[in-house]
């Protein structure tokens, strides 16, 4: 079985794969003040609650874009199965498909989208990540990355407009039936999660129009389901694409 690791701003997520099948994943806060033996525990825990077999495991990949954890995890994984993680990163990036421009800048989840956009499409595509940040990767046909835009995510935004304005209450992520805000929670609705939908549209047609060319767009994140006017946008919506690309990347780095 391979584990894959995805580190990121808000959760870490850790995914199970046997046979080309994630059989079990679940998800930690990104909480660097926790000790680091509680990380270890936690996992072993999980795999005995589950009647899961921390032996099976025969590989590990980790994509971490927080630095502080990194070391914290990469230390966690020796101690639990007895032998190092894969860490996605500029080291081994001459040993994957996705090609990067500036690999010292890129984050690690952005590559391992790219690599499982590639993996699918062998085309140009766009991938739309609904993170902490909103992210939108593009690859052309040669497996490179053409570049990346970003934004403040959906939760983002909501925390800081609620944050740093006195009277903004925090608000559900539930898109509204109407533009036309009728109290404080559907004007806020409204603003930001209608306001999205024409960002992720307008993001997607210039970049299309920048390329003067078609391409598909598969979209990801723990958010990606929620604007639903943006579905007929999307070739795909995958939770679990920064997942399948560091299943990827695994799968071509030969030395594991």
């Amino acid at each position: 079985m391979l584990l894959a690791i995805d580190i990121g701003n808000t959760d870490i997520v850790f995914a199970l794969n046997n046979k080309d099948q994630w059989i079990h994943h679940w998800r930690e806060k990104s909480d660097i003040s926790r000790l680091p033996g509680s990380f270890a525990l936690n996992l072993k825990n999980h795999f005995l609650e589950n009647d899961l077999n921390t032996s099976r495991v025969k590989t590990v990949v980790l994509s971490s874009v927080v630095p502080a954890l990194t070391t914290i995890i990469h230390n966690m994984i020796e101690v639990v199965f007895g032998f190092e993680p894969l860490v996605v990163g500029p080291d081994i990036y001459d040993r994957i498909t996705i090609k990067t421009n500036n690999p010292q800048e890129i984050g690690t989840d952005l590559v391992a989208n790219a690599a499982a956009a590639y993996d699918r499409t062998k085309d140009y595509c766009i991938v739309v990540d609904f993170g902490t940040a909103l992210t939108f990767t593009t690859i052309n046909n040669r497996a490179q990355i053409l570049g990346v835009a970003i934004a403040p995510g959906l939760k983002t935004a909501m925390k800081s407009l609620s944050g740093n304005t006195a009277r903004l209450p925090e608000i559900p992520l539930e898109l509204p039936a109407s533009v036309l805000g009728k109290n404080t929670v559907h004007a806020m609705q409204a603003g930001i999660l209608h306001g999205y939908v024409g960002l992720v549209t307008g993001m997607i047609d210039n970049i299309r129009n920048e390329l003067a060319r078609p391409c598909q767009v598969i979209a990801t994140g723990g958010l990606s389901a929620i604007l639903t006017p943006l579905h007929s946008y999307f070739d795909e919506i995958n939770p679990l694409l920064t997942l399948d690309g560091l299943k990827v990347i695994a799968g071509e780095v030969k030395f594991l």
